[in-house]
C-alpha cells in the first residue's frame, strides 16, 4: 500500500513524501523471498506541463528496507 504523508505544490512542481508497505513475496534485488513485512519511506518530485507529468525525481531509504529484510544491520 502507498500513504501520502505530505504534498506540496509550487509553481510546476508537486513534492509527495509517502510510505509504501507491503511484504516481500518474491525475490528483489537477488534476495529470495523472506516473507517479511517492510514500510519504505518515499520523496518524490514531480514536475507538471499542461496537465501531465513531464518529469519525475523519486528517492526511497534503500538502506532502511534492506535492513528490515534482514540484510543490513539495523532491522527489525
Amino acid at each position: 500500500s502507498e500513504e501520502i504523508v505530505d504534498m506540496v505544490a509550487e509553481d510546476d512542481k508537486v513534492v509527495i513524501r509517502s510510505i509504501s508497505r507491503g511484504t516481500h513475496q518474491g525475490e528483489l534485488m537477488g534476495i529470495p523471498a523472506t516473507g517479511k513485512k517492510v514500510q519504505v519511506d518515499e520523496i518524490h518530485i514531480v514536475r507538471i506541463k499542461d496537465g501531465k507529468m513531464t518529469d519525475h525525481w523519486g528517492l526511497f531509504d534503500q538502506a532502511g528496507m534492506m535492513a528490515q529484510l534482514g540484510m543490513m544491520p539495523g532491522g527489525n
